[in-house]
């Protein structure tokens, strides 16, 4: 099948492709939004999500505070170094001697594109870092809302876009110049080109999706498993299809094998990582050591409460396998959720890397998608408030990196 284009019309139903369900905003009926009353809408659902966060924010910051410092904090800072300074041409090491980590642990394509805007523009890296943040959190909108307007109907898209910019713990680094809001627009557009069968669109994406986070794995093996589910449904593997696999799964080594050259060393971007933030594969240990010390303790709001909304998106993510969700998102999702809580990084960030993974999000907007507007509404609002609260404790209150 020929590379279809992002804006092409919403396929018949198929042996690997869910028939469009009836209700609002489907095809074929009378009622359906027309494109300028959908993308109005999730332009809407962005303005608010991003006010609420922001208002919250900015009314919970310290006297002597920024907002605009918060947004650059942490990891925000390092990418904005990058994108003013490149990347160190070695490894680091404190004054003992001792190995310790540095910004090749960054992949490049959020740096490179905020490099190329301030250069462009003139305007301050930090400030453009943000406005890119926010640019890309849109984008990502749009993808997702696309994708779960394909997949159910528009009551369903909305409130999963809501759920995703508002509601979520940890929603406020989409908003930060953090490389969350670019990589979840690449890779929720790949899953929809996929979806419309697009697949250089969907490999090209996938690549440019493997040059921002490592975390790009997991969209690897989803667009792996639409290929295998498209070939096993017409018996035609196809060179496109092929290819577009191929293109994705590149990305990520690519980057690996640059930095393994530029340092001398093949697994170098792992022992940055090791050495800088303690991240390394450990089936897991680590995240049900975390769990098993939180609660024989109970101490501290931040370990409870985020070893409570881990368990929370595991459990959430069990009834998107049982309600037919379409397999490469189930795919994505549920390998980006094991690539989180795998690993030996720290607790505290799990929640912000699982914040791009859609997956635990799905049942949810499934269920407010049928529920009555005013009960959807008061929910969402209620979860957009809770949510950006936590955001900005976690910015404000909290001292350690998010």
């Amino acid at each position: 099948m020929a590379d279809q284009s992002l804006t092409d019309d919403r396929p018949t139903a198929g042996p690997w492709m869910p028939a469009p369900r009836g209700g609002p905003g489907e095809t074929g009926n009378a009622g359906e939004p027309a494109g300028w009353q959908r993308a109005t809408a999730v332009v809407g659902v962005y303005a608010v999500s991003v006010a609420v966060h922001l208002v919250v924010l900015t009314a919970m910051l310290p006297p002597g505070w920024s907002l605009r410092d918060r947004l650059l904090s942490w990891d925000a800072a390092l990418y904005v170094d990058i994108a003013t300074d490149g990347y160190p041409s070695g490894f680091h090491y404190r004054d003992d001697g001792e190995l310790t980590g540095n910004n090749l642990a960054f992949f490049p394509l959020f740096p490179l594109l905020v490099r190329a805007a301030h250069r462009l523009t003139g305007l301050d890296a930090g400030g453009v870092a943000i406005a890119l943040a926010h640019l890309c959190l849109l984008g990502a909108m749009f993808a997702v809302h696309g994708l779960l307007y394909r997949l159910y109907d528009e009551r369903t898209a909305l409130a999963g876009i809501a759920l995703l910019a508002g509601a979520q713990p940890m929603a406020i680094t989409f908003q930060m110049a953090y490389s969350e809001s670019l990589f979840l627009a690449l890779a929720a557009a790949a899953l929809l080109a996929a979806h419309r069968e697009a697949w250089l669109t969907a490999g090209f994406l996938g690549l440019l999706t493997g040059l921002t986070r490592p975390a790009a794995f997991a969209l690897a093996v989803a667009l792996a498993v639409a290929a295998v589910m498209a070939v096993r449904a017409d018996g035609r593997l196809g060179r496109r299809r092929v290819a577009g696999v191929v293109l994705a799964c590149s990305g990520t080594p690519l980057y690996l094998l640059w930095v393994g050259e530029r340092l001398g060393q093949l697994d170098a971007w792992f022992v940055i990582q090791e050495a800088g933030w303690g991240t390394r594969w450990d089936n897991g240990a680590a995240f049900f050591s975390f769990l098993a010390e939180t609660a024989g303790r109970a101490e501290g709001w931040v370990p409870v409460s985020t070893a409570v909304l881990l368990v929370a998106a595991v459990c959430v993510t069990v009834p998107a396998w049982r309600r037919g969700t379409w397999p490469p998102l189930l795919v994505y999702g549920t390998v980006m959720v094991v690539l989180t809580l795998a690993q030996s990084n720290y607790y505290h960030s799990k929640l912000r890397l699982l914040v791009p993974a859609v997956i635990f999000l799905v049942p949810v907007a499934v269920a407010l998608g049928r529920a009555r507007t005013r009960t959807a509404v008061a929910v969402l609002a209620v979860a957009t408030l809770v949510g950006s609260w936590y955001g900005a404790h976690m910015l404000t209150v909290w001292r350690y990196a998010i």
